[in-house]
């Protein structure tokens, strides 16, 4: 009796465990996906292109776009924005680049988290297009113009609490990215890109 109390309570554990080990590693995944759908946290909104001949419609209240870039400083590259900062109006789209460059003498493949302040106008802050949506491979001393397409929603004029809102600051933050599509992209390279060939 008492050996199968102890069964029982042992595979309870080792099912509680599993249980927080499965939610831990979906964890990051859904916050991230909470965040692109609400804006929480500051994450600018991932918007859709509109229906053909559909136009968003644009208003003259402008607003001050700085870009802002950062690495982890033990890595090999450079990245910076091409502009420092832009007006628009709200609702224009904007196409803005940032270049990012290879140092080392391998190739190395990178990826990007972003995120906008004042984090309350997240939720206005839209990215039609943009690098962070995919991994980039990067050859040794190559440099690569990254492009990020954003508006900012009129509708944003029409709430109060929002009248304060002149300057959006988009950052990203580049590192290397050590995915299972970042390996199978390494893998592509031949051996003479990567210094190693004969």
């Amino acid at each position: 009796m008492s050996g199968d109390h102890n069964a029982r309570t042992a595979w309870t554990l080792v099912a509680v465990v599993s249980g927080m080990l499965a939610l831990a590693y979906a964890a990051s995944p859904l916050y991230d996906l909470f965040c692109r759908t609400t804006g929480f946290g500051g994450t600018p909104l991932v918007a859709e292109k509109g229906a053909q001949g559909t136009e968003r419609p644009m208003i003259d209240r402008t607003v001050n776009v700085r870009f802002d870039s950062n690495v982890d400083a033990n890595l090999p590259w450079r990245f910076t924005p091409l502009e420092r900062e832009v007006k628009i109006r709200l609702g224009e789209e904007k196409l803005a680049f940032y270049r990012v460059t290879n140092l080392s003498q391998r190739p190395i493949v990178g990826t990007s988290t972003y995120n906008v302040t004042p984090e309350h106008s997240g939720p206005w802050f839209n990215k039609l297009q943009c690098f962070c949506f995919t991994e980039q491979l990067l050859m040794p001393g190559q440099s690569i113009d990254m492009p990020v397409v954003f508006f900012v929603d009129p509708e944003m004029d029409k709430d109060r609490r929002y009248d304060n809102v002149r300057t959006i600051t988009l950052s990203y933050t580049f590192f290397e990215a050590k995915t299972e599509r970042a390996k199978t992209l390494l893998g592509s390279v031949s051996a003479d890109a990567t210094g190693k060939g004969g």
